[in-house]
């Protein structure tokens, strides 16, 4: 039997957008001298843990919601001081793209180079102050209903469960968090509300989601090297013409800089490994003349939500909402999605007071969610950036880049008509005999490194005898279907490790293995799989990466 625990809003995820409702809600209880309990989970060792990105911020919602966070002590420490980018052409080449020709999105004047992870704990300590109750640690694993449909309140899984799903010494049952409203801000494909827009059809009748996979590196470089808030930005090489995405260098603070790639994961070919294209991308003198020397100090990967408004889904349904990356907030015209989940989490902390002041059941559908958004900067930005994606899904990054100058500056994103792109993500990947196999290139373990090396530098851990969390429909389907059409893209679109076919001599076959103590969370899998056969789903809490400023 679980014990549960009544609370007026449950926050599922300490990130920037649940940290944002959190104190946002806090602030205007304290202003109306009303009580009001609230809880937040988070299934991270600790705030932080678990966040990942680039990161360049926007600070306009942090201003919003602490007009003073700079005499707070908040980490925006590296004011963004120069703008480089650049388009790839081969392993050697590259040309830099003046900024008069570079879509007004991508401009940062204004922006800081941060680590998302510090920012987190800073706002965690904010609403701690302000009477938040954050308990890391502790996995949503279920959405439990009323009787009428309407959502009461989330279960932390279960501890100290076996992997034969037996009760281990030391079992703890998990907890129940009762809630006149529940918020779950889970992040990019979160399994919880991948689960209520299944159950309420959030997504009827919007464009498709898109996705694509962030990998990045914190590196300690010769100060010499170090330029402190020098954004460079790139498209082009190692990715082919039919996969898009694009790479980064932000120089921080402490002589460090931050290297990554994203790929857009409708690329088409299965031999395709977003890995070790991050790998390869590294050894162009842009990058390498900048790492050579330095110090890789930590890795991780992360996939993001990029159909902007056109796929944005219904947020509200009866006793919750959906908000930031959860439900698809980011705007990849900037290649930024905090500020905007910030904003998201603000506007339900208002949406979600005034519903409390005038009804204390709770457990209704706030429509009003929905107005308060479409009024709201964050709906105007979403809305100016809607064809930013689909075009350079339809036009490739080149003649999609142009279009989006002209579209973002010369029309400031009110072209009188939306673009639109409805293949899924997972539906693009070709057979592998319609395609050429890709040949990488040796980690030299200066510049470049192998899976293993690089989930070390994660600091990941799971309790290993536990049921695996990354679940199969059908325990066939990947060597029936994904290994003989698709050559096993599992092995390869992992950015960590975690699947491997291997073979079993005794049948002649092969067999997928599941290294689950490897994974980073990314959800890449439950993405790009061309079956759509795993599913994932929380570990016991504390499980994955530990993550320091990434």
């Amino acid at each position: 039997m679980r014990e549960s625990m009544e609370f007026d809003v449950v926050i599922v995820g300490a990130g920037p957008a649940g940290l944002s409702t959190a104190c946002r809600l806090m602030q205007q209880a304290q202003q109306a001298e009303r009580e009001l309990t609230l809880c937040v989970v988070e299934k991270g060792s600790e705030v932080g843990a678990h966040i990942f990105s680039g990161a360049v911020l926007e600070p306009r919602a942090l201003t919003e919601l602490f007009p003073d966070w700079e005499e707070r002590g908040a980490p925006l420490n590296t004011p963004v001081t120069g703008d480089e980018i650049y388009l790839f052409q081969d392993a050697e080449r590259a040309k830099r793209i003046p900024n008069s020709l570079v879509p007004s999105s991508m401009h940062n004047q204004g922006n800081y180079v941060i680590s998302l992870g510090n920012l987190t704990r800073w706002l965690a300590e904010q609403a701690e102050e302000l009477g938040v109750e954050i308990f890391p640690g502790f996995a949503a694993a279920e959405i439990l209903y009323h009787d009428n449909g309407a959502v009461k309140g989330i279960a932390t899984g279960d501890m100290g469960v076996g992997a034969d799903g037996k009760e281990k010494s030391g079992f703890m049952p998990g907890m129940e968090l009762h809630a006149k409203y529940t918020v779950f801000s889970e992040g990019c494909r979160g399994h919880l509300g991948k689960q209520l827009i299944a159950k309420f059809a959030l997504d009827e009748g919007v464009d498709t989601q898109h996705y694509g996979i962030g990998i990045k590196e914190l590196w300690d470089i010769d100060p010499a090297k170090h330029k402190p808030g020098l954004v460079v930005h790139g498209a082009g090489w190692p990715l082919d013409k039919d996969t898009n995405g694009g790479s980064f260098l932000y120089h921080g603070e402490n002589n460090q800089v931050v290297v990554g790639l994203v790929v857009d994961l409708s690329y088409s070919n299965p031999y395709l490994g977003p890995f070790d294209e991050f790998q390869k991308m590294k050894h162009h003198p842009v990058f390498k003349d900048t790492l050579e020397g330095g110090k890789r100090v930590s890795y991780g990967a992360r996939a993001m939500t990029k159909g902007g408004l056109n796929a944005l889904p219904k947020m509200c349904f009866p006793g919750g909402l959906l908000v930031g990356c959860d439900a698809g907030t980011l705007n990849f015209a900037k290649i930024k999605g905090t500020h905007t989940a910030m904003k998201s989490g603000m506007v339900a902390a208002e949406t979600i007071f005034a519903a409390l002041q005038t009804d204390e059941e709770g457990g209704k559908e706030l429509n009003a969610f929905t107005e308060a958004l479409k009024d709201s900067w964050l709906y105007d930005e979403l809305y100016r950036s809607r064809n930013f994606g689909p075009a350079m899904h339809k036009f490739g990054t080149f003649w999609g880049g142009a279009f989006n100058y002209i579209d973002q500056n010369w029309f400031k994103g009110k072209l009188p008509f939306t673009l639109h792109d409805n293949n899924p993500d997972y539906a693009q990947l070709k057979e592998a005999s319609e395609c050429t196999p890709i040949e990488y290139p040796k980690p030299d373990g200066k510049i470049s490194f192998d899976k293993l090396s690089s989930v070390f530098l994660s600091n990941t851990n799971h309790e290993e005898d536990q049921p695996c969390h990354l679940t199969l429909k059908d325990d066939t389907v990947p060597v029936k279907r994904n290994w003989g059409l698709f050559a096993g893209p599992e092995a390869r679109f992992c950015p960590a490790g975690v699947y491997e076919f291997v073979e079993t001599p005794e049948k002649d076959d092969m067999q997928l293995q599941i290294n689950a103590q490897n994974c980073l969370h990314c959800k890449t899998c439950d993405i790009k799989d061309p079956s759509q056969n795993i599913t994932w789903v929380v570990p016991e809490g504390t499980g994955g990466p530990n993550y320091p400023n990434m």
